[in-house]
């Protein structure tokens, strides 16, 4: 639904977004992260036509951005970070409006709004003004007028920003359950919200892709991968285990345990043959295991860690799963 290939922004000398590709099936629910500055936003506004690309392609819903712009704004909702409304309109007033902008026929007018406020949530302030709703309402609102023409695509940015913690409940449930009908691109900097909403993260920096997996592959491919051992018996019989299983650490003894905290590098998985060298040796375990990083931790593996590693003449630490 939405193909990205060799997509490049300039804005004079500064290069926003180099060289980004990727593609978003239907039906997913895709989070888009980086941080500030990183060519997200730019990347949005490429894909919902506000800006020309320098270079590269998008196309959306099979129309390219480019040259069919107005087919791509027919199959794509988008719901920005402030959402323009018309606080002097009632709700129900204000979806009916944006529906005939948006080339919804009259006679389907008043089935795809109730279908909108349904979906987002709202028809029980369908007769307020937009105005006087709460800040969470009105991003609801801006998600019913992403929705009221029934777009297969939604592009979602930061749609949760502002909101106490009752209202993102609402939001991320409200998203969840439009991945039946419609594909959906979710940039957002709350990155624990991003891991109960999305199924595959997109992660760019510096204008480039550096990662791109469900959230769980991505941080257990990590570098930052600890190893906990704790046995009950001799430190040796525990560091003998550790080579047969190609681990190195140094055994420590802790309260009549043998233990063992040691970092993993990436893609090494020795539980399995380390936990058959247990067992030959006898050795009762007490604790194994493999401790992940959290999103946040791995997120910042790959973006300003890798930042410091860049400027310190070494290859950065993390998983990134592709890159463009």
């Amino acid at each position: 639904m939405i193909r990205v290939r060799d997509l490049t922004k300039r804005y004079g000398s500064h290069l926003a977004v180099d060289r980004l590709t990727f593609e978003i099936g239907p039906g997913e629910i895709v989070g888009f992260l980086g941080p500030n500055g990183a060519g997200k936003t730019t990347t949005i506004r490429v894909l919902t036509g506000f800006h020309p690309a320098t270079g590269g392609t998008a196309h959306v819903a099979g129309h390219d951005v480019a040259t069919d712009s107005l087919e791509v704004r027919r199959r794509l909702g988008y719901l920005p970070q402030e959402v323009p409304i018309y606080p002097d309109l009632r709700v129900a007033e204000y979806l009916r409006y944006r529906a005939a902008l948006k080339g919804v026929p009259p006679k389907a007018r008043a089935q795809a709004v109730a279908r909108a406020m349904d979906k987002a949530g709202i028809a029980d302030v369908a007769r307020k003004l937009v105005g006087h709703v709460s800040h969470g309402y009105r991003q609801r609102v801006g998600l019913a007028d992403a929705l009221v023409a029934n777009p297969p695509v939604l592009v979602l940015d930061e749609p949760t920003s502002g909101l106490d913690p009752n209202q993102r409940r609402r939001i991320k449930q409200v998203v969840r359950d439009l991945a039946p009908e419609h594909t959906v691109l979710f940039s957002s900097h709350i990155l624990g919200e991003v891991q109960e909403v999305t199924n595959r993260v997109l992660v760019i920096h510096r204008g480039v892709l550096r990662a791109d997996g469900a959230p769980a592959e991505l941080v257990g491919a990590g570098a930052r991968r600890r190893l906990r051992v704790a046995v009950r018996g001799e430190p040796q019989a525990l560091a003998s285990a550790l080579a047969q299983a190609g681990v190195a650490g140094e055994v420590a003894t802790c309260d009549g345990l043998a233990v063992v905290d040691v970092a993993l590098p990436p893609g090494h998985e020795p539980v399995p043959a380390l936990a058959a060298a247990l067992a030959a040796r006898a050795l009762p375990v007490h604790e194994l295991r493999i401790e992940l990083p959290t999103l946040e931790e791995w997120f910042h593996g790959i973006t300003e860690a890798s930042d410091a590693a860049g400027e310190a003449g070494i290859a950065p630490a993390g998983g990134a799963g592709g890159g463009a």
